[in-house]
């Protein structure tokens, strides 16, 4: 719920479930007078992977051990939300995120991201005053101007020096955060390039190939979800990793037939983080060196093959043998770490089953990232025949509403959601 909160309350002492249209209001009264900027709500992206990046090269600048391979999924249902706003009124750094406020000054990975588009903005705003001054005279009230609001009003350009300005974000997720379902990476996307829109970054200033080398400081697969379609993260081998960045492989209307299927087999937060299992496998796996080195360098250009060829057997295939093996690194860790629960392993044997059924070719794929939750990559007109199979093996509890238990936003069946007689996964042959 929204609530227009008085300009003085807003950003003077703002409360713990901050949202967007209160942060507008907090920043309105100044954005008036000419001191102040405020971005309108940024959206971006879920990616999922059909190749995970696991391990960490240097972990300062999040540069990975392998390069990988992504499918953006469509706004409409899973995104992130970030409203970004800079006022002299402000004081410091505050972020909100789903309501919660979050600690800023300790985050080194948001202070590294935010750093680096504070100094991109500040040397845009000394390349507009040095234009400006080389077009016509300093004008008196400029330069007789004082500090804070007054002094950015008064700038030989006209604009804000946003770069001294307070921040503030309010950012929200429609989906599970720290489950397994990419909610830092599309997180750190959204922030960034709601700042880089607020600072008059992009577009112009910063394209998004910049943008995403900025992102890959908050989260390593955050530089892939700034693009839609297919996205590879190019590992990059300098050391500063300013070749580490991200390339849209096909766009969002490449493969329209494909279809992405996301089951929530837990919103719980995963026991332990990315970041902390990946430094365990860098120390512990020799299965993580293979990987890196052997595997997925080939795994990734057959797997670029397929998307640009459509060929939807070769892609599964792919997709099922890289998440096996992802996992298998898991759990070749020490100590072992296994992110996959009973109800994740029932959904891989649901789809196996299937695609030993199909005859012409797998039915559907599975993939898993660092969490519990399956997501199912299948052509459209498969997509009944996966629905169907699922709803039988995992029928809705009879206190669940229909649209919690499967929202159908594009009406691809409209299947019985309850089905008492269907067996257990378990019963599977």
């Amino acid at each position: 719920m929204a609530v227009e909160l008085p300009p003085a309350q807003a950003h003077a002492d703002e409360g713990s479930g901050l949202r967007h249209e209160e942060l507008r209001a907090a920043a309105a009264p100044a954005e008036k007078a000419g001191g102040s900027g405020a971005a309108n709500p940024r959206v971006r992206r879920v990616a999922t992977c059909t190749a995970p990046y696991w391990g960490k090269r240097d972990e300062e600048l999040l540069l990975p051990t392998n390069s990988s391979l992504s499918v953006t999924l469509s706004q409409d249902q899973l995104c992130t939300r970030t409203t970004a706003a800079a006022s002299p009124e402000f004081k410091g750094r505050r972020l909100w995120l789903n309501g919660k406020e979050q600690p800023v000054d300790g985050d080194r990975r948001l202070t590294a991201c935010l750093e680096e588009l504070v100094r991109c903005r500040r040397r845009l705003e000394e390349s507009r005053q040095r234009e400006a001054r080389g077009r016509k005279p300093e004008a008196p009230e400029a330069a007789a101007g004082g500090g804070g609001g007054g002094a950015a009003a008064g700038a030989p350009d006209g604009a804000c020096r946003l770069s001294e300005f307070g921040l503030r974000i309010c950012s929200e997720n429609n989906f599970p955060t720290a489950a397994g379902l990419a909610s830092s990476a599309s997180g750190f996307a959204c922030l960034v390039y709601a700042v880089a829109r607020l600072y008059e970054l992009t577009p112009g200033v910063l394209s998004l190939t910049d943008l995403s080398r900025i992102a890959r400081r908050g989260s390593g697969s955050a530089c892939r979800s700034l693009f839609g379609g297919f996205v590879a993260w190019r590992m990059g081998t300098r050391a500063d990793g300013e070749d580490s960045e991200a390339a849209q492989v096909a766009d969002e209307r490449h493969w329209p037939e494909l279809e992405v299927l996301v089951l929530v087999a837990s919103s719980r937060k995963k026991h332990t983080s990315s970041t902390l299992a990946m430094r365990k496998a860098v120390e512990t796996s020799w299965l993580l060196r293979h990987r890196a080195e052997e595997v997925v360098p080939r795994r990734m250009a057959e797997m670029e093959r397929a998307v640009l060829a459509k060929d939807f057997p070769t892609f599964a295939r792919l997709t099922m043998l890289d998440s096996d093996n992802f996992h298998a690194v898991c759990a070749d860790t020490q100590p072992r770490i296994c992110y996959l629960s009973d109800a994740s392993e029932a959904v891989m044997q649901v789809i196996r089953h299937l695609n030993d059924q199909g005859g012409d070719g797998p039915v559907a794929a599975y993939t898993f990232d660092a969490g519990p939750n399956p997501v199912i990559y299948a052509p459209r007109d498969n997509i009944p025949r996966v629905l169907d199979a699922i709803f039988r093996h995992f029928p809705k509890a009879d206190n669940a509403a229909d649209h919690d238990f499967f929202a159908n936003p594009y009406n691809v069946q409209r299947p019985r959601l309850s089905s008492p007689e269907a067996p257990p996964p378990g019963d599977l042959p």
